[in-house]
């Protein structure tokens, strides 16, 4: 059975990660929570009530108050949450944001101050925390789109964390470049959308992502050691069953390691490579 809202909360204030591990927290869509060490990171924070979701958000707003870096991927209202980042910045005054440049402005308005405020620029680093690398990546949702200065609207984040690489892929379609960067990384745990795209999405304004089939071909040939699909669960006209991409590597890709999470779950992630490294 879930965990209440402060339940979970104070499950991951008690959560000890030893080094070579994560822990990471679901919440629905391409929301998680990641904490390695003493670092605790929300990605695309959609804890809102909203009538059209198939599920309430597992925690309220006001129950976060462990927010220590909040990444946003993009300005879409399921990942950019304009009525929960108020609240969550007003309770946790000394967490550090970081989003694609064209939301920096959006989010000031929302009252969180110029100097909490990072663009996510690909090929930069940002240690928003100690002990915290952020690499962003660019991301197309469904198109490449780059803003008047030339920045990506859309972005995806690589986390250097505790000894343990992962990628949290936002909501993206593939394309060559995304393929080439981040399989020259050594992936320990990739967060990848699955509910795909069609004529018919389309046709109602819902920008789509990789499919199922696509997201299991792209952890399996890039190496990632563990894959976790995201971004298929919580809107009923734009849903996958996580069943296919399952199916998917059980059929192709048997030695694919992969990891389903229930809603709340708590999934320690635990790296053989940071292991191998720290002997």
């Amino acid at each position: 059975m879930p965990l209440a809202g402060q339940e979970l909360i104070e499950e991951i204030r008690s959560t000890e990660v030893p080094y070579g591990c994560l822990a990471v927290w679901f919440l629905g869509q391409a929301s998680v929570i990641v904490k390695g060490a003493d670092v605790t990171v929300y990605i695309d924070p959609y804890v809102s009530p909203n009538p059209d979701r198939s599920f309430p958000p597992p925690v309220a707003p006001a129950d976060i108050k462990n927010m220590e870096v909040c990444l946003i991927t993009h300005d879409h209202s399921d990942h950019l949450d304009e009525e929960a980042l108020p609240v969550l910045a007003g309770l946790n005054p000394q967490a550090q944001f970081m989003a694609p440049a064209v939301c920096l402005e959006r989010l000031q308005e929302l009252g969180i101050g110029k100097e909490r405020l990072t663009a996510a620029l690909p090929a930069s680093e940002a240690e928003p925390a100690q002990g915290l690398k952020v690499y962003p990546v660019a991301a197309a949702h469904e198109q490449l789109d780059r803003d008047e200065q030339g920045n990506p609207k859309y972005v995806g984040y690589i986390l250097e964390l505790n000894g343990v690489t992962l990628y949290h892929a936002g909501d993206t379609v593939l394309f060559p470049e995304l393929i080439e960067e981040v399989g020259s990384r050594k992936i320990d745990l990739a967060l990848l959308p699955i509910n795909g795209r069609d004529y018919y999405r389309g046709s109602r304004n819902i920008v789509g992502n990789m499919n199922y089939r696509e997201a299991a071909e792209f952890a399996a040939t890039s190496g990632f050691e563990t894959v976790v699909p995201l971004h298929y669960d919580l809107f009923a006209g734009n849903a996958e069953n996580p069943g296919y991409f399952v199916d998917y590597l059980y059929r192709h890709f048997p030695e694919q390691k992969f990891h389903m999470m229930a809603r709340a779950e708590r999934f320690v992630y635990v790296s053989a490579q940071a292991f191998k490294r720290e002997r």
